[in-house]
């Protein structure tokens, strides 16, 4: 898939983006900042409530025997005790609260590219700053994955405002050495490290072949939601005329007339059948998408993949 040039002035920021993980720079630490902060805000008095709704915990956690009384439900009977004290006994159970939630993010290069006032990565870096907060503010462990081509970097789950200013500093930072996405890489990684049931958020345009069948191994045992994050510019060029495009993966440039209609055509069927292909392998696999413009805020977007997920556990009740 071919991807525009960087930005217009966005140079600037790029190298900065890609500097040394080890120096951070007041700019950098004032970029996180501001993140973090429009984060907290939104998690303070949006996404909290509904995020603790969403996620409730993976499952019971056995605490004590007692005896029977009336009321009590009788399918929690322990019969072994039960018959062994010749006095009906009852097992109580508390809620497993805790989660673990693991941000495995694309940082190929064509997330440096953006038609609007931010980056796919920037916004990416914010939306997973969302994520990361709600995680932490009902005491689950957060995790953070970084790929191209290959596995960047893995941070493993925990908690705490350090960790998660963490987290969004190496989103911003992320020094790249691969070219391409491969998304197989973060899928393989995840299904050997993580040992029990995880809430995977996977970050990324999807602009990838082969990982249909990793992505469906590891759907079976997680909890896994694709979050598409997309310029509109990249399929849509009406008004563009000739265009330079540059492949931020490969490097390799086309010039394109895209005031030539067959040429438009071209890009949208190929845009609508990825779409189509993509939207099926979710389906498959039985994930909830979130899909991120990045000329419009991600808020919305992401209340309703919460209500989405409120509703279907009305249902099951």
């Amino acid at each position: 898939m071919w991807k525009f040039l960087s930005r217009p002035n966005a140079g600037d920021d790029a190298k900065a983006v890609q500097g040394d993980r080890g120096a951070i720079t007041p700019q950098m630490i004032e970029a996180v900042r501001r993140i973090e902060i429009r984060a907290r805000r939104l998690v303070d008095e949006t996404f909290s409530g509904e995020y603790h709704s969403v996620f409730k915990g993976r499952g019971v956690e056995f605490r004590e025997v007692r005896e029977y009384v009336p009321g009590d439900d009788v399918r929690t009977i322990d019969w072994n005790v039960t018959a062994r004290a010749d006095v009906p006994h009852v097992k109580q159970f508390d809620e497993e609260r805790e989660l673990t939630v693991m941000l495995a993010v694309d940082v190929s290069r064509s997330g440096r590219f953006g038609s609007g006032e931010q980056t796919r990565l920037e916004v990416a870096a914010e939306l997973c700053g969302v994520l990361a907060l709600s995680a932490t503010a009902n005491r689950d462990k957060v995790g953070l994955v970084l790929f191209s081509d290959r596995v960047e970097l893995y941070i493993p789950p925990a908690r705490g405002r350090g960790h998660v200013f963490r987290i969004i500093r190496e989103l911003l930072a992320a020094e790249v050495e691969g070219s391409d996405t491969d998304i197989r890489a973060p899928l393989e990684l995840m299904g050997s490290v993580l040992k029990r049931k995880t809430t995977i958020f996977l970050v990324s345009d999807f602009w990838a072949t082969g990982f249909e069948r990793p992505l469906q191994v590891v759907a079976r045992r997680h909890d896994m939601v694709a979050v598409r994050v997309r310029d509109p510019r990249e399929t849509d060029l009406s008004g563009a005329g000739l265009v330079r495009w540059i492949d931020a993966e490969s490097g390799r440039e086309q010039l394109v007339d895209a005031a030539r209609s067959d040429v438009r055509q071209i890009l949208g069927d190929n845009a609508a059948r990825h779409d189509r292909d993509l939207s099926e392998l979710f389906r498959r696999s039985r994930m909830d998408v979130i899909d991120i413009d990045t000329t419009r805020s991600y808020v919305d977007p992401l209340r309703q993949f919460f209500t989405r997920r409120i509703r279907r556990a009305g249902r099951r009740l």
